[in-house]
């Protein structure tokens, strides 16, 4: 499939999963496929757990919720095909899970996309992003190395003084 698509998505990797600071709120990060654009999507802890234990492989002894989710599908015959983040509303995210039953008949879920993408890494399947989302809620960082020299050139050329208080 191609990295873009005719409804313009964008397909996007999963980066990991992080805690920002200083909220301490944790947060899944998607990069752009063959790009330089961020998008950050601010999760709950359960989901954040659930997707790093996944990645980390670590298993478990009995299922829980997404495996579960995963195993019922299996017995189902249903497969994801793919997920989607569509839009951002509000400052909130919305993902569609795309499936594809044994009747080869598509399946659209609305989702949240944490829990899109706690299944996504369970099932292996891709990760896409509308354009449009990227646009409004992403990051584009050149490349860290980029990132570090700019810091660095911010700190060689900083001085106490900058830092006084305006009377």
């Amino acid at each position: 499939m191609d990295d873009k698509n005719k409804n313009n998505l964008i397909k996007m990797s999963l980066e990991g999963v992080r805690i920002e600071v200083p909220s301490q709120k944790p947060i899944i990060l998607l990069k752009e496929e063959g790009g330089n654009r961020y998008l950050p999507i601010w999760i709950g802890a359960f989901e954040a757990s659930a997707i790093a234990m996944e990645i980390s492989d670590i298993k478990t002894p009995r299922p829980m919720t997404h495996d579960l989710m995963v195993n019922i599908l299996e017995i189902l015959d249903c497969k994801i095909k793919k997920i989607e983040i569509t839009k951002i509303k509000d400052n909130t995210f919305y993902a569609i899970i795309r499936m594809e039953n044994n009747n080869e008949e598509e399946l659209e879920i609305d989702s949240r996309p944490s829990d899109a993408i706690a299944l996504a890494v369970r099932c292996n399947c891709e990760i896409y992003a509308e354009e449009k989302v990227i646009k409004s809620a992403g990051l584009e960082i050149q490349s860290i190395e980029e990132e570090v020299d700019k810091f660095k050139d911010f700190l060689d050329n900083v001085y106490p003084e900058d830092f006084k208080k305006e009377e």
